[in-house]
Order: structure tokens, then C-alpha cells, then sequence
């Protein structure tokens, strides 16, 4: 085993059978399960549109590309080449809090799309109003918050989850950039024709 892998593995079992409390067991369950707390996505894209208006719908696309992006990379990509066997799966004495099928391990696609979101959110938040940096602080707190439980309830490796929020950070910046660059070259352009057609 390599000494990074070995340090992973290391880390891991620190943060599944060390660092743990039942009093947390719950939570980690929650945040981990889509399914459980999909409602404070449905929340923040609220918060999005009461706060930008015709631009919070701007942002909640952007953000569902940038998902898709990561999901895809994560998924799609990196978990079939790497073949990663999970460390539920690999390992002894884990803490298994979670039923989990038996898919690859690297990278942690729930890890790449919460970071995907929190990127976006950074991007377009993070200069507001102070009620708009905190929401910032919260989505990238919530962000960091799902990683940690795909660790705490002993279904990914930290290095896992460490890929992913560089796969979501990636996605969301291709996302912003590709964005950026039809605003600049092709819909402020086209704008500027019709003003200039219409005050002829």
C-alpha cells in the first residue's frame, strides 16, 4: 500500500471509529441522504430568487450544470477508471451507518456536486449584502458538511472526498467561464446591434 493510501486510510479510520459520537450518527445520516435533506436545496434556491430575482434563476442553472458536470466527471468518469472498492467494503471494523450498493469509491460524486453548488453560490453571493455572505458561509459550510459525513458514516475515503470538492470546484468554474464568455461575446454583442438598430 502506498504511503498516501496508507495515510487515507489512516485518516479514515480516525474520523469512522475515533472521532465519532451516536449523539451525531443521525445527523450524518441526514446529510448524507439526498433524500432526507433535499429540502434545504429547495430552501436556497428560494432564498436565491427572493434575493435576485430574475438572476436567482440564473444562478440555480448554472448551479444544476455544474452538477451535472460534476456528476458526470465523478461518476462517470473517475469511479470506473479508478475502480476504487469503498472502505466499507475493503476494510474491517468500519461503521457502516448507511446501506450502500457496491459502486466504485473515488471520486465522491456527493462530495463534487455539494462543492459544484457552494462554488456557484461563492461566485455570485460572497460580495452581497451581509445576509447574502452569510447564506455563502452556510452553503459552503453545508457543502463541506456532506463530505465530511460520506466519511463519517463509512462509505468514502477523505481522499475521496477531497477529489470531489476538486471536481465540483472545477465543474463550477468551467460552468462560470463558458457563461462569462457567450455574456461577452455573444449576448452583450447582439444587444448592442438591437440598441444601436433601434436608435437608428
Amino acid at each position: 500500500m502506498a504511503p498516501i493510501e496508507q495515510a487515507d486510510v489512516w485518516l479514515f479510520r480516525l474520523l469512522n471509529l475515533r472521532l465519532v459520537h451516536p449523539a451525531v450518527d443521525d445527523l450524518m445520516v441526514f446529510l448524507t441522504n439526498g433524500s432526507l435533506s433535499r429540502h434545504i436545496g429547495i430552501l436556497a434556491a428560494l432564498f436565491m430568487v427572493i434575493r435576485r430575482g430574475r438572476q436567482g434563476f440564473l444562478v440555480i442553472l448554472l448551479a444544476l450544470l455544474a452538477v451535472g458536470m460534476a456528476d458526470f466527471i465523478a461518476s462517470g468518469i473517475f469511479k470506473p477508471l479508478v475502480e476504487r472498492i469503498r472502505p466499507c467494503f475493503a476494510l474491517d471494523q468500519v461503521r457502516l451507518l448507511i446501506h450502500q450498493s457496491r459502486s466504485y469509491s473515488f471520486a465522491s460524486s456527493h462530495a463534487a456536486n455539494s462543492a459544484a453548488v457552494a462554488a456557484i453560490t461563492w461566485i455570485f453571493f460572497h460580495r452581497g449584502e451581509r445576509i447574502e455572505k452569510l447564506f455563502t458561509v452556510l452553503m459552503i459550510a453545508y457543502a463541506l458538511a456532506i463530505g465530511f459525513s460520506r466519511i463519517y458514516v463509512g462509505v468514502h475515503y477523505p481522499g475521496d472526498v477531497l477529489g470531489g470538492i476538486m471536481i465540483g470546484l472545477f465543474s463550477a468554474a468551467i460552468v462560470y467561464l463558458l457563461f462569462s464568455w457567450m455574456v461577452k461575446n455573444i449576448v452583450q454583442p447582439r444587444f448592442m446591434r438591437q440598441n444601436a438598430l433601434s436608435g437608428e
